[in-house]
């Protein structure tokens, strides 16, 4: 049975249905908070990560699967904090994250898919993209010009759908890394664009946040309205039944990481892992062994 965060709330209301049309403006930042504290809301992430400790050590011990978490959105939207926050209790020896930006020049020569490809975590461990391959579709897709640069043969730089062309590739690629035990969750954290003003303000204010504040965030913003388009058409075009897109209210931090780590518990419970099964050659070695440690 679903656990719900609080009454008439599901990790479904955020997900996002495979084929259909998606309007980020009917998706809301903001929703009524599922804590009634501070102190609930640390009370309800630390049962959380705790699940989430105990749920990472039998990922581990099963070795059967792998955890793929993606983390898109704007500027500001927390997603370094969710991923800080979400991620406290789980032992840092199965969980790694990468971070990927600007494409280096050995990347470029190499297709959009490889880079990320090198990252993706082995089985028994939790593996998160800050920012991910979804980058192709997203920020190359309002700036054009990094597609020029990235070396395509000619008669697929001109075509038309080269968009269309690279959603295929992401979901054969998904569906492939789901076939061979990797389960994927994907996060958009969504802000309003008021709420991004006021946290890049902050951090020209703020003299513990100048380290943050970058120009290029303030030029991203101008295109708002065209990363809007890009999301929506990327979410509905790769949310599958096993690699699903999760749209998180973002305005309110603690919200976003309590929905963000509900899902992540929710979906690795779901895997209904268990401890391997010692055979007996191995209980008749743990009994020496405890007869050992016995004398003394």
């Amino acid at each position: 049975m679903e656990h719900t965060l609080r009454m008439n709330i599901t990790i479904n209301d955020f997900r996002v249905s495979p084929g259909k049309r998606l309007k980020l403006k009917s998706r809301p930042t903001e929703i009524k908070p599922p804590y009634e504290s501070k102190e609930h809301y640390e009370e309800l992430l630390r049962k959380h990560t705790e699940e989430l400790s105990a749920l990472q050590t039998r990922l581990y011990t099963h070795d059967r699967y792998c955890m793929l978490i993606i983390f898109q959105s704007m500027d500001a939207a927390g997603k370094d904090g969710a991923i800080k926050h979400v991620m406290s209790g789980v032992n840092p020896q199965g969980c790694q994250v990468f971070s990927f930006k600007h494409p280096s020049a050995e990347e470029l020569e190499h297709d959009f898919l490889w880079r990320t490809t090198r990252a993706l975590p082995q089985r028994g461990m939790i593996g998160i993209f800050n920012r991910s391959y979804y980058e192709e579709v997203l920020i190359v897709r309002v700036h054009p010009e990094i597609l020029e640069a990235e070396g395509l043969p000619d008669e697929h730089l001109d075509d038309a759908n080269v968009w269309k062309h690279r959603f295929q590739s992401i979901r054969d690629m998904e569906e492939h890394l789901h076939r061979n035990g990797t389960r994927i969750i994907k996060f958009f954290l969504n802000i309003s664009k008021e709420e991004q003003r006021k946290r890049l303000l902050k951090r020209i204010e703020d003299p513990e946040k100048h380290w943050k504040a970058n120009p290029g965030d303030l030029t991203e913003r101008g295109f708002w309205n065209d990363y809007m388009k890009a999301y929506e058409e990327c979410m509905a075009e790769t949310s599958t039944k096993d690699a699903p897109w999760y749209i998180v209210p973002a305005d309110d931090k603690k919200t976003a990481r309590l929905i963000v780590s509900r899902v992540i518990v929710e979906t690795m419970r779901a895997l209904q892992m268990e401890f391997p099964e010692p055979s007996a050659e191995r209980v008749k070695e743990l009994k020496a062994m405890r007869k050992a440690l016995m004398k003394g």
